[in-house]
């Protein structure tokens, strides 16, 4: 089964996430299929929080991808893309 998921990144106390669908299977910072985003809970000033391909994470839950808890939060909060 496939997921989408965050992978930790970054130096130790500084954490930085990848929002990945992976299979369920693998470790949590192992390989993954695509890099869907990402998540910087540490964002100061210009840098931005949180990056995601809403069109692909949609992709991915179409063909039977499970979103985690702490992804489907992250989602919610990113604005629908219009159709171009």
């Amino acid at each position: 089964m496939m997921k989408i998921r965050l992978a930790r990144a970054g130096a130790k106390k500084r954490p930085f996430y990848h929002v990945v669908a992976t299979d369920s299977r693998s470790s949590r910072d192992g390989k993954f299929v695509e890099r869907l985003g990402y998540y910087n809970p540490n964002a100061r000033g210009g840098e931005q929080k949180l990056v995601i391909d809403a069109a692909r994470v949609a992709y991915w839950q179409q063909n039977g991808a499970q979103v985690s808890e702490r992804v489907a939060f992250l989602v919610k909060g990113v604005p629908a893309v219009a159709a171009a």
